[in-house]
């Protein structure tokens, strides 16, 4: 089974948990993607209201299917938020932001009652942080948030051609065993010039939908 066809069939798995009349939030990515054309396909697009979007490559993609996408100032508490990751461990802890949307994207999660995570098998991990790790930050402040997290023992590299869609600068940080995610999380957050770390901890998410060659697994946290 290729990755591909195991991101679809953790995408299709996530489609049980879409509550009919409940707007939804909706991530970013290669297995997202999937999510978004299954609700075409299965023409569930009666069944949502609107959805929250944590991109624009994602509204794009929402507005051709025909969702509508709604500000998430206007909508109150989400029922579900479905998005991909880079990395997870047994916790349900995750790296994401391979896509440069992690500020949205924790933000539609803190805003969400319960977080569906769809991955393919690839991304379990033990220990997370061999996926560098993506910080969003303030353009003026990069040199100096890279010299903070060089002091943390990371290897900051700046994501060269890449602006968020909020206007700021990825680094990818390298080189981090993160045995403690959620005081990483706190300690990143903390630098002044970080807008977020793509370390979610503080908030994981509440069921692991992983794809693989052996059928779909479904790991709920709670």
């Amino acid at each position: 089974m290729s990755a591909d066809t195991a991101k679809r069939q953790a995408a299709e798995a996530a489609l049980a948990y879409i509550e009919p009349g409940e707007v939804l939030g909706v991530g970013t990515g290669s297995t997202v993607n999937h999510f978004i054309d299954l609700i075409a396909e299965k023409r569930l697009q009666a069944d949502i209201p609107g959805a929250v979007s944590s991109s624009e490559a994602t509204t794009q993609r929402l507005h051709k299917i025909g969702v509508r996408v709604l500000d998430l100032n206007d909508t109150g508490t989400l029922s579900i938020y479905v998005d991909g990751a880079d990395e997870a461990n047994a916790h349900l802890q995750l790296i994401k932001g391979g896509g440069a949307a992690l500020t949205r994207e924790k933000i539609v999660a803190a805003a969400s009652r319960k977080f569906v995570c769809i991955v393919d098998e690839s991304k379990r991990v033990g220990v997370l942080g061999k996926f560098p790790l993506p910080v969003e930050v303030i353009p003026m402040a990069r040199s100096y948030v890279g010299r903070q997290l060089t002091a943390l023992g990371g290897h900051p590299y700046l994501r060269e051609g890449v602006t968020t869609d909020n206007g700021n600068l990825i680094l990818d940080v390298r080189g981090l065993d993160i045995v403690d995610p959620v005081a990483l999380e706190s300690r990143i957050n903390a630098i002044a010039g970080v807008v977020t770390v793509g370390l979610f901890a503080q908030r994981p998410a509440d069921v692991l939908i992983v794809g693989s060659p052996g059928g779909t697994q479904i790991i709920d946290g709670r």
